[in-house]
């Protein structure tokens, strides 16, 4: 079989060899794309802010939020997927792969073309809803439909880095990202302001430069992939495998949802307490933005960490390897410890000049936004903790106990947190609410990883729980998947 040959060199096996080193060079890239996403948001806030004003600036900050709620609706998909075809490829099993990769792929473009198409149409209620103010939203409305067409470009993209991840490579997306963002960089300032050839297009140029970037990058990993022969790419008789299959669409669907809801959850207590927050002032609510907005950077590690343990485990389970996750999950933890750790140790010893940066005239500000992260920044190495255990145990597919610890401790003890000790301590309940709901997530995810039944689940019936022999059968297709209840 043709494939077999470029089967062994680009795909990636996170099943033998050294654990914490195939860990750490797995999760350097998904770090690096990160970090690039989030200077790439940085450096356009930049260029809106200081070519346009504070209105445009306003009009880009509601517009993501719109975006950000809409690729945290269809996180959870890619992320279902993946974890199946790590699973597929750690069972040597690409047929399988190929088919989740097919059904995957349709549904989720077509999804995003659906939430482009009505968001387009319905954009000014959108924005109404979110409260844009009224000098904001003429532009809100022009960058957010350029935004819109750009969203099936986005998915397919963040869908193809995912399922590659998945098969045990983290350094070809990482390549892609950094393509994406820095024709998004260069291309913002030439579209907002019309130099050179480039037409001058205001807001709709920062947006006009996202569109671009994400679609040039799609396209060229595409092609590449191609060229290569990828073992997971659809050709010949494989493109009959975009003909979605119901049962595996069940339980793309089924796993997704609840991992895409914990996003929205995490979102929402955000909102609840920004709007707290906000209750106390522009000054407090200044300061508390920019701690949060440093508390993105120190949550990186974190999460490439998770992503990294994810594809490892379930490339593992897929494999039957259950003597490997549980050491997998340690290293995942000792990493996050020291990485984020490191980082939260740094920001102690030079918060003060890091906030100045963003404070610069303001002292009272950078005092309360100093005070914010001494309270709250540490919390951030426990939520890490959780981060990894949660992406151990929705490697075998129990994805609602996450969920439901996230309800539990972000939603409801964060929030309440905060809501119910303002009468006690004041304006010290918001930043105490966040080490509150991060002990609860690690107790409560620390007790479901010991004594849960994550261990006994499967996505796919004939894939190995803990203590059953791996199926020894290599690229032997499966005639039909089933999704099996989850009994925690």
């Amino acid at each position: 079989m043709d494939d077999e040959k470029p089967t062994r060199r680009r795909t990636a096996d996170l099943t033998s060899g050294p654990i914490p080193r195939t860990l750490l060079l797995f999760a350097l890239p998904v770090l690096g794309s990160n970090v690039l996403q989030s200077l790439n948001g940085s450096i356009n806030a930049v260029w809106v802010g200081r070519f346009l004003g504070e209105a445009a600036l306003t009009a880009t900050s509601n517009a993501n939020l719109v975006l950000f709620l809409i690729l945290g609706t269809v996180f959870g998909i890619g992320m279902a997927a993946t974890i199946l075809v790590a699973q597929s490829v750690g069972a040597r099993d690409l047929p399988e792969a190929r088919r989740i990769v097919g059904t995957s792929a349709t549904f989720f473009f077509l999804v995003s073309v659906v939430f482009a198409v009505c968001g387009w149409v319905w954009v000014d209620a959108i924005l109404t809803g979110l409260g844009t103010p009224a000098d904001a939203l003429p532009l809100a409305r022009a960058y957010l439909r350029i935004i819109f067409v750009a969203v099936p470009m986005m998915n397919l993209l963040s869908f193809v880095m995912t399922v590659l991840r998945g098969a045990g490579d983290s350094r070809t997306p990482f390549v892609f990202m950094a393509l994406a963002v820095v024709l998004d960089v260069v291309l913002n300032p030439l579209l907002i302001r019309g130099i050179g050839p480039f037409p001058e297009l205001g807001i709709a140029g920062s947006a006009t430069s996202t569109l671009v970037g994400q679609t040039v990058s799609v396209i060229a990993i595409l092609i590449v992939l191609y060229v290569r022969k990828h073992p997971l790419r659809l050709a010949g008789s494989d493109l009959a495998l975009l003909r979605p299959d119901p049962a595996l669409l069940r339980i793309v669907v089924s796993k997704g949802i609840p991992m895409g809801l914990q996003m929205i959850v995490i979102s929402a207590a955000a909102l609840t307490v920004m709007g707290i927050v906000n209750s106390y002032g522009s000054q407090v609510a200044a300061a508390y933005g920019i701690a949060a907005q440093l508390w993105t950077y120190i949550q990186m590690p974190a999460l490439a960490i998770g992503a990294a343990v994810s594809s490892m485990a379930a490339q593992n389970v897929g494999a039957g390897r259950w003597d490997r996750i549980g050491k997998v999950a340690a290293s995942g933890v000792g990493f996050n410890l020291v990485l984020t750790g490191a980082l939260v140790a740094l920001l102690f010893a030079f918060d003060r000049a890091v906030l100045s940066l963003f404070l610069s005239n303001d002292g009272a500000a950078i005092d309360i936004a100093a005070h914010i992260n001494k309270v709250a920044s540490w919390s951030f190495i426990l939520f890490g903790v959780t981060i990894v255990l949660f992406a151990t145990v929705r490697a075998t597919g129990a994805v609602m106990p996450p969920l439901i610890i996230l309800i539990i401790s972000v939603l409801i003890i964060r929030t309440g947190f905060a809501y119910s000790m303002r009468s006690v301590i004041g304006q010290e309940a918001l930043w105490w609410s966040f080490p509150a709901g991060s002990i609860a997530s690690l107790v409560l995810a620390a007790a479901y990883y010991r004594f849960g039944r994550w261990r006994t689940m499967h996505m796919i019936e004939d894939r190995p729980a803990a203590g059953e022999p791996p199926d020894t059968g290599l690229g032997v297709p499966r005639q039909r998947a089933q999704l099996l209840p989850e009994t925690e």
